[in-house]
């Protein structure tokens, strides 16, 4: 048998994929896309994406849902034995609740080099004195969780643009409203 048909359900690339499809979700509830699973034993315990704007609260990122679901699930805050996924670098308050919950990986797709907290602009994953250090893989899918940011904020900037428009009193030149 070929090495390249094996499908590997337990991989990297496979759990980022389960990710990736939680931040299609968010896409389509016009959130920020990103999602994020926790696999504890080869298995997903917890499934979340963004939903700050639905639920108005900041703290609604993808990661901290998903960190409140497996607690859920383990009947525990301790998640020492659980790879955390996220399709884009945690920031800061997503990286706390990572190191405080314990999470042993956390593999990303995309870096954040604006906000990043596992090696973008800060590493808090691994933040010397703290008591609790999480292993760190970046770039998993990272094509594909980066073209969905991009294309989510390209659409973001031409609704922005559209009703720039068509607040300004000028617009439509004066040639071309209706009478």
């Amino acid at each position: 048998m070929r090495d390249d048909l094996i499908l590997n359900l337990s991989g990297d690339s496979y759990f980022m994929r389960e990710a990736l499809r939680q931040a299609i979700r968010a896409f389509h509830a016009d959130e920020v896309p990103v999602g994020a699973i926790i696999v504890r034993e080869n298995k997903i315990i917890s499934r979340a994406y963004n939903q700050v704007e639905l639920l108005k609260d900041a703290t609604a990122h993808a990661e901290i849902l998903a960190i409140t679901q497996a607690e859920t699930a383990v009947r525990d805050w301790r998640l020492n034995d659980c790879t955390l996924y996220v399709t884009k670098e945690p920031c800061s308050m997503c990286a706390g609740a990572m190191v405080q919950s314990r999470i042993q990986r956390v593999v990303f797709g995309v870096s954040d080099s604006k906000a990043g907290a596992a090696g973008g602009t800060l590493n808090l994953l691994q933040y010397p004195t703290f008591n609790h250090r999480c292993e760190i893989k970046s770039g998993v899918l990272e094509g594909e969780c980066l073209q969905l940011l991009k294309q989510f904020f390209s659409e973001k900037r031409t609704e922005a643009e559209s009703s720039e428009w068509a607040l300004r009193p000028d617009w439509p030149p004066h040639s071309q409203r209706p009478s």
